[in-house]
C-alpha cells in the first residue's frame, strides 16, 4: 500500500508540474554516435528532465491481445495489460548517480522494485554500484524493456529457465574502456541468492524462476553465502557485441545456528550473448544461450534436472523506412524468433532413454515503428513441448497483437 501511495504521489507531482508549465519537462538528448553495451541498458532510455531539478523520469507500457490454443483447446480472446514500468534517475552530485525502476505487472497485481542503485564513478574502469541490482547474466535480464523488442512475449529461456528479470540486493564494481572501434566492459557483483524453492516448487521440477517469489531475498540469504555474478563484454562498432557471463553460489540452508544440517549445494549458470547488424541490408541479429547446473539431492526424483540448457535468437529485417502518415523515418520490420529449452538434460538411470521436459518455438513477426520509441507488433507462435517421458508433444499455436512504448 505504501508503494502504491508513493506512486500516486509521484504521478500527481508530474501532473502538477505539467499544469504550471509544460516546458518544465524536457526530453533528455542522447548521443546516437556513442557506442553502448548491453550493460548500459539501465541508463540507455529516454528520460524527461523535470525543470531545473537533477531529477529525470520515464517509463514504458506494454499491452496486447492474444488468442492461443494447445492441442485445439483455447481460452479464447485475451486482452492483457502486461506491465507498466516507471523509472527515475537523479544526478546526486559529481560522479554520483541514482536510478530506480518500478514495475507494475498484470494491471498492478504484482509490483516490484526491479532496480534501485547508487552508482559512484571513481574512474571509467572502476565504478561502484550498490542497492537493488539486476544480475548481469546473459543480455536480456538487463536489456528487457518492451519497446526494444519486436515480440510481445519475452523469451522462454530468459523467463522460464533463467529467472529474468532477476534482481537482488547487492553491490559490486563495473567499468568500460574505449579504443577506436572497440569497447570492453565488465561487471562483478555479490548479491542475494537463490533458495530451496528452485527444487521445491509447484512446477515439480528444477525451476530457477521460483526464487523470484521469495521477497525475503532482499533481506536475507538462505545459505548465508552471497551469489556472485560476473560478466565481460567486448564490442566492435562494425562487427557487434559478444558477452560472456557467469552466476553461481550456494542455494541451500546448510547450517542452522552453527550446526551443519546439509552439504553445500550449488547452482551455477554460464551464458553467452551476441548481437550484430549486418552491413548494407541492416539485418539485426541478437540472441543468448545459457547452461545451468544444479546440485540436486539424491533423494529427489529424476524429474528434477541437474542440468538445463536453452536460448533464443531474434532476426529482424527492416523492409521499409520512409515517412508514413506524418511519422518521419517510420520503419516496417519482418522478424523471427527461434527458441529452445531443455529443463532436464540427461537420460533415465533405468533405461538410458532421453529425459523429456523440452520445448521449442518459432515465432514469425511483423512490427511497425512510427518512432524508435514505439512499436506495434503482430506475432504468430508455433510451439511444441514434451513431458518428462517424451510422449508426443503438445502443440501450441496462435496470434499476438500488441503495442509497447516509452513515455
Amino acid at each position: 500500500m505504501r508503494l502504491k501511495f508513493l506512486y500516486i504521489t509521484f504521478l500527481f507531482s508530474l501532473n502538477f508540474y505539467a499544469q504550471i508549465d509544460s516546458s518544465l519537462l524536457k526530453r533528455t538528448q542522447k548521443d546516437s554516435t556513442k557506442q553502448a553495451l548491453n550493460m548500459d541498458a539501465v541508463y540507455n532510455r529516454p528520460f524527461l528532465n523535470i525543470g531545473k531539478t537533477p531529477i529525470a523520469v520515464g517509463g514504458y507500457l506494454e499491452a496486447n491481445w492474444q488468442r492461443l490454443s494447445t492441442d485445439g483447446v483455447s481460452e479464447g480472446h485475451q486482452l492483457q495489460a502486461r506491465r507498466l514500468t516507471i523509472f527515475m534517475s537523479s544526478a546526486i552530485s559529481k560522479r554520483v548517480k541514482f536510478l530506480s525502476e518500478i514495475e507494475f505487472e498484470d494491471g498492478g497485481k504484482e509490483i516490484a522494485i526491479e532496480f534501485a542503485s547508487v552508482d559512484v564513478e571513481f574512474h571509467p574502469l572502476v565504478n561502484f554500484r550498490g542497492g537493488i541490482i539486476m544480475n548481469p547474466i546473459g543480455a536480456f535480464n538487463q536489456n528487457h524493456d518492451g519497446p526494444k523488442w519486436e515480440f510481445t512475449d519475452r523469451p522462454i529461456s530468459a523467463t522460464q529457465m533463467l529467472p529474468s528479470t532477476f534482481s537482488n540486493a547487492g553491490a559490486g564494481l563495473f567499468g568500460k574502456k574505449y579504443s577506436n572501434n572497440w569497447m570492453i566492459g565488465y561487471e562483478a557483483y555479490f548479491s542475494g541468492s537463490f533458495d530451496n524453492s528452485i527444487i521445491e516448487n509447484t512446477e515439480n521440477k528444477t525451476f530457477l524462476p521460483a526464487a523470484k517469489n521469495n521477497p525475503e531475498r532482499f533481506e536475507e540469504i538462505n545459505s548465508g553465502t552471497p551469489l556472485f555474478t560476473g560478466k565481460i563484454a567486448i564490442r566492435n562498432s562494425k562487427i557487434g557485441e559478444l558477452g560472456l557471463s557467469y552466476m553461481g553460489g550456494v542455494y541451500n540452508k546448510y547450517k542452522d545456528d552453527g550446526v551443519i544440517i546439509d552439504e553445500k549445494r550449488r547452482v551455477d549458470v554460464f551464458a553467452i550473448d551476441f548481437n550484430t547488424t549486418l552491413p548494407k541490408v541492416k539485418t539485426f541479429i541478437t540472441g543468448e544461450w545459457a547452461w545451468i547446473k544444479v546440485d540436486v539431492p539424491s533423494t529427489y526424483g529424476q524429474q528434477f534436472g541437474k542440468k538445463q540448457f536453452g536460448g533464443f535468437m531474434d532476426i529482424v529485417q527492416p523492409v521499409l523506412k520512409k515517412n508514413i502518415l506524418g511519422w518521419e523515418n517510420a520503419v516496417l520490420n519482418i522478424a523471427c524468433r527461434l527458441e529452445y529449452v531443455d529443463w532436464n538434460v540427461g537420460t533415465f538411470n533405468e533405461t538410458g532413454e532421453n529425459i523429456g521436459y523440452d520445448i521449442w518455438s518459432i515465432m514469425p513477426a511483423v512490427s511497425f515503428r512510427p518512432t524508435t520509441q514505439t512499436v506495434f507488433r503482430l506475432n504468430y507462435r508455433y510451439q511444441k513441448q514434451t513431458d518428462i517421458l517424451g510422449n508426443p508433444p503438445a502443440t501450441t499455436a496462435g496470434f499476438n497483437i500488441g503495442i509497447s512504448t516509452y513515455f
